[in-house]
């Protein structure tokens, strides 16, 4: 019985062990998040107030914010993910990183701001 469960052990072990996501899916994740960000703002601009008086109009609106907004706070993320070996070698300890992270996250926010705007 224990062999039994020992093999378990190892073969749970193999399954549960970290992958390395493809090299490519980064790039890919960005430029997918970035279009979406895009048609989103795209979608938001070309509604127009007047259509704002009737609520049967609302749902594009606000389906593009959502989808906009999801995206660019994801887009912010991988950017931001990025450049953590690096954040984490310059660092001088847990709070000197958190504020570099800070500093990553607020510099993309804008810079996905200064893209849509």
């Amino acid at each position: 019985m224990s062999e039994q469960f020992a093999d378990f052990e190892g073969l749970l072990r193999r399954a549960l062990t970290p992958v390395e996501p493809p090299a490519e899916l980064e790039a890919r994740l960005e430029l997918t998040l970035g279009s979406l960000v895009d048609l989103a703002a795209g979608e938001l601009e070309s509604w127009e107030l007047r259509a704002m008086r009737d609520p049967r109009n609302w749902a594009r609106p606000v389906a593009a914010a959502a989808i906009g907004s999801t995206a660019a706070v994801g887009l912010v993320l991988v950017r931001t993910q990025r450049r953590r070996h690096k954040r984490r070698s310059e660092s001088h300890g847990a709070v000197d990183l958190v504020g570099r992270t800070l500093r990553d996250l607020r510099r993309e926010a804008r810079r996905v701001a200064d893209d849509v705007f």
